[in-house]
């Protein structure tokens, strides 16, 4: 499991990762102020995440920002290795663009932004809006800025980006997720990076608990599990000796929630309602989770926890856990049954942690 500290200070040592190639070896750029912009949403924030390791390895030296929506920033913040952050409200600020308030903002923002010549500015998100962010920043003697140089399949992508970074990096037309992330930094920096994503997120230590929690919540109604499901998934735990945890980030999710602890009984246990950071540490202290594909569900596999991911659409192959044998992908091309789930636990409770 990744360690766990307190969340005030941070680590600016970095150590190569066992197995497979240094990228120290690789020849990298030698820059000192690296600048990372992605600024959405939850999930995309969280498998950003390992840039900042593969970052800290190939350049021990550098130093690295980020700039992220503000509703993300604590996360960020647990990030170990990032130094500073950009904290940006463009989603805030689009309901209230000619406000006083809101220029204020923006002008504080914006030398916030340019406090620091940067080496090396990274656009992971690959949107126009990304980009001019990008570019808003200010560059040191020789800096560049860098994003995707081509769409990936089923990943967000504007193409008048590649004329708004100074170097266009051509990726893989099928790649997941983190690896895309990974690739882009890599190939801006010119270093290597060990296959398995290191996320070193940083939380509150506290003692592990038996307790299961499930990730119902998501955005994509496509996405989404039977409540039935949960329930009998919810059932079935508790018989094995699991408290049930139930997070919820709106309205309906709280009904969702309460509907199932009521019907699971006194093993079940509804969250209040928490910060980011206040998931993150709470979900540190689980014995695993199962989730639908989500931002909580990329929270569990930053913390290396068991953990199964549920798909109703064939997405796993983008945004599915990857690298580690105790945490795992289930359905796609349909949602799966509530036995495929629970196999599935069952594999990934019963397997060590480590890289697969």
């Amino acid at each position: 499991m990744n360690a766990s500290v307190p969340p005030p200070g941070r680590s600016q040592g970095g150590t190569a990762p066992s197995g497979g190639s240094d990228p120290r070896a690789a020849g990298s750029v030698g820059a000192k102020n690296i600048l990372i912009v992605k600024m959405s949403s939850l999930g995309d924030v969280v498998q950003s995440m390992p840039v900042v390791h593969d970052l800290r390895v190939a350049l021990p030296d550098a130093a690295i920002d980020w700039v992220v929506e503000e509703a993300f920033a604590p996360l960020v913040e647990r990030v170990q290795g990032v130094r500073r952050i950009v904290t940006i409200a463009d989603r805030r600020w689009r309901k209230s663009r000619f406000s006083a308030h809101t220029r204020t903002e923006r002008q504080a923002y914006l030398e916030n932004l340019r406090a620091v010549g940067y080496d090396a500015v990274i656009d992971l998100q690959g949107l126009v809006k990304s980009a001019l962010v990008a570019r808003q920043a200010r560059l040191a003697p020789g800096g560049f800025t860098a994003s995707y140089g081509n769409r990936s399949e089923e990943c967000g992508y504007e193409w008048p980006v590649r004329f708004l970074v100074d170097k266009p990096v051509t990726m893989p037309t099928r790649v997941h997720a983190v690896q895309r992330y990974r690739t882009l930094a890599a190939g801006a920096l010119g270093y290597s990076f060990d296959p398995v994503p290191v996320y070193e997120l940083r939380h509150v230590a506290a003692e592990r608990q038996r307790a299961v929690v499930l990730a119902h919540g998501t955005t994509r109604p496509d996405n989404e599990w039977p409540e039935a499901d949960w329930l009998a998934l919810g059932r079935r735990l508790a018989a094995h000796g699991f408290e049930v945890w139930l997070p919820y980030a709106s309205d309906a999710e709280q009904a969702l929630a309460e509907r199932l602890a009521n019907a699971i009984g006194e093993r079940a246990r509804v969250w209040p309602r928490l910060s980011l950071a206040g998931v993150l540490d709470h979900m540190a202290t689980a014995s695993g989770v199962i989730g639908v594909d989500s931002g909580l569900s990329h929270m569990a596999v930053a913390l290396d926890l068991p953990h199964v991911q549920i798909f109703s659409y064939p997405r796993a192959w983008r945004a599915g856990p990857v690298g580690r044998a105790h945490q795992r992908p289930v359905g796609g091309e349909r949602a799966p049954t509530l036995d495929e789930v629970w196999a599935a636990w069952e594999q990934v409770w019963a397997t060590p942690p480590g890289p697969a």
